[in-house]
């Protein structure tokens, strides 16, 4: 996948981008909201990062791709995850350094239209908690459309989540 946009490229995972994803995993944000996903060791984002390559050739798992800034820089990533019954959930995380920029938001809206042609879906859920507040007007900036707020299983805990739905159309 290789997706550009006035200022991102959405590009496939090498190994090389591993120390990014590690020190970008590592703020507040990601901690509370997606700790699941912070890579304490160089060597634990260096495993993700091959775990997610192997799932471009054999698909069994979330499809993640990093963000770049056309400089080259790492940023972050979007994701397509698999769920129950063929549903797919949108997923992102823009490392703290680069928020409140519009990055997010751009990702997403160039993302949305390829993955899902890409998977065969018209539909793909966002579910975040509820004091994300960032993520929430992420999906909501890029047509997402709450669907359901109170409390639900988010990251294996009972928590008040948001969920979304985004239809292409």
């Amino acid at each position: 996948m290789q997706i550009e946009t006035e200022r991102l490229i959405i590009t496939e995972f090498t190994m090389d981008m591993a120390e990014a994803v590690h020190l970008n995993s590592l703020d507040d944000d990601n901690r509370n909201f997606n700790p699941d996903e912070v890579f304490e060791t160089i060597e634990i984002a260096q495993d993700t990062v091959g775990f997610l390559m192997s799932v471009y050739e054999n698909g069994d798992g979330p499809l993640v791709y990093p963000i770049l800034l056309n400089d080259g820089t790492n940023i972050g990533y979007v994701q397509a995850v698999p769920m129950d019954d063929g549903i797919w959930q949108i997923g992102y995380h823009v490392a703290k350094a680069y928020t409140g920029k519009g990055y997010c938001t751009e990702a997403v809206n160039a993302f949305l239209p390829v993955i899902m042609k890409q998977l065969g879906i018209s539909e793909i859920l966002g579910i975040c908690v509820t004091e994300n507040e960032a993520s929430i007007r992420v999906l909501e900036k890029t047509g997402f459309v709450k669907e359901f707020e109170g409390l639900g299983i988010y990251q294996d805990e009972e928590r008040s989540i948001c969920k979304y739905r985004y239809t292409a159309g």
